[in-house]
């Protein structure tokens, strides 16, 4: 990929689906070392407003992530710059992520990428909104 030419275009899109298991909450809090009981306590969950266990934001935030590094631009290198989320439902064990990302505007000069990020439950009802700003490098042979 030279300067001139941009790998993707305004309104270009991809997706990463997911169902979200008991094991991957579980390994997300190990790994993160966020034990927080709403996500790993059924006892402790059953008595908030949520009734169970439900997924971190930030695993959701994550399939976000793997689309941007996996999927818009599989030939190049990603690389976070921003992101905004507004987490707008719970995602609970067993419900199906599908993380979309949508570009809508492009810095050639810098060869950066403002995209809509949105995760949407199997109900195809969002759960998190939010927008990125990538960098997108050519991968150097």
């Amino acid at each position: 990929m030279s300067d001139r030419v941009m790998p993707v275009k305004v309104g270009d899109r991809a997706q990463f689906e997911r169902t979200v298991t008991a094991e991957e909450v579980a390994a997300f809090a190990r790994v993160t070392g966020d034990t927080n009981p709403l996500h790993t306590d059924a006892t402790y969950a059953a008595r908030t407003r949520f009734g169970e266990c439900i997924a971190h934001g930030m695993l959701s935030a994550g399939y976000i992530s793997a689309v941007l590094g996996t999927k818009l631009a599989p030939d190049c290198c990603a690389v976070y710059l921003s992101q905004t989320l507004r987490f707008m439902r719970p995602v609970k064990i067993g419900d199906t992520i599908r993380a979309v990302a949508e570009v809508k505007g492009i810095e050639p000069e810098k060869r950066t990428y403002t995209i809509e990020t949105v995760c949407y439950n199997q109900n195809g009802e969002p759960v998190v909104k939010g927008e990125a700003v990538i960098l997108l490098d050519p991968v150097v042979s």
